[in-house]
Order: structure tokens, then sequence, then C-alpha cells
């Protein structure tokens, strides 16, 4: 018999379950277009320590995950360079979907649809406390940063602007 799912239950967080990872949800309401600054203001948290889950794609359509500090940008030709790539650029949304499973807003790096590299900005990694996306629009969970490395399996870069 299956066990009935809590009511925050997403792919991800199953995930995160399934890796007995210990998490703190979180919840605030989702403003379009607001990203990592209006979560963190809403939850009263670090815009640095809020993590934003990008999903791209290289030179030849193959996705990859990069988690990067709320308040900073990816520089892709660093991502390309230093994963061994001509090119990184964004996926559009519609694909950024089909490749996570998860709506834009509401990505998160674990329970991903397709299996898809991860990388991560290496300073996450040392962070004891991060915010990341729980899998769904105005959901945060609260996790240590060493788990991206640790269960997830994210490589660590150097890539922040």
């Amino acid at each position: 018999m299956k066990k009935p799912k809590h009511e925050s239950a997403t792919p991800a967080t199953e995930w995160l379950k399934a890796h007995n990872v210990s998490f703190i949800e979180h919840s605030y309401s989702y403003v379009e277009h607001g990203g990592t600054a209006l979560a963190s203001a809403s939850l009263g948290v670090d815009h640095h320590t809020m993590i934003k889950t990008l999903i791209m794609q290289d030179e030849n359509a193959k996705p990859l995950v990069i988690l990067m500090c709320g308040d900073k940008e990816v520089s892709t030709k660093n991502l390309a360079r230093q994963t061994g790539r001509k090119s990184i650029a964004p996926c559009k949304p519609e694909q950024a979907q089909r490749n996570s499973g998860y709506m834009v807003g509401g990505t998160s790096p674990f329970g991903t649809r397709k299996a898809m590299p991860v990388f991560v900005e290496r300073e996450i990694l040392e962070m004891p406390v991060i915010y990341i996306n729980g899998g769904r629009r105005g959901f945060i969970v609260e996790i240590a940063g060493s788990v991206l490395s640790e269960k997830l399996g994210a490589v660590p870069v150097d890539v922040a602007i």
C-alpha cells in the first residue's frame, strides 16, 4: 500500500526524502518574474543564500543544470570552458520545462524528469544553509549546501559574475 503523499510533496521533496536529506519547507506568494530576490525578501533571508536553478544547454542541445547564488549571474562562457563544451546558453522556457519536468519559476535540481549533469558555484557548497526551490512555484526548501555535492553529485565550478 502506498503511503499518502504529504500535501507539499513534489518530485523534489520525494527525492530528498529518498536520499535521507533533512530539509525545512518554506512557502511564499509567488509572483511572475519575482525570482530569487522576491523569494529571499519574502522569507527574510540573505539573497546570496537563495539559490537559483537554471536549465541550460550546450552546443549540441544537451541540457545541464547550473546552481547559482541568487544575487549573481552565470558566465556561460566560463561555464562552457570549465565543463569542456563549446558554448552554453539558457534553454527556452518550454524546453527547460520538458527537460526538468518543472514549471519555470518552480524548477528544482532534485527529481528532474531527465537526468542532467549538475554544476554548482563552488562557494555554495561551503554554505551551512541554503534555500532552493522545492519543485513548485512559491515553495522553497532549506538544506545544507553540502547536499548538492554529497547527494546530488553537483560538480563545483567558478562561473559567478
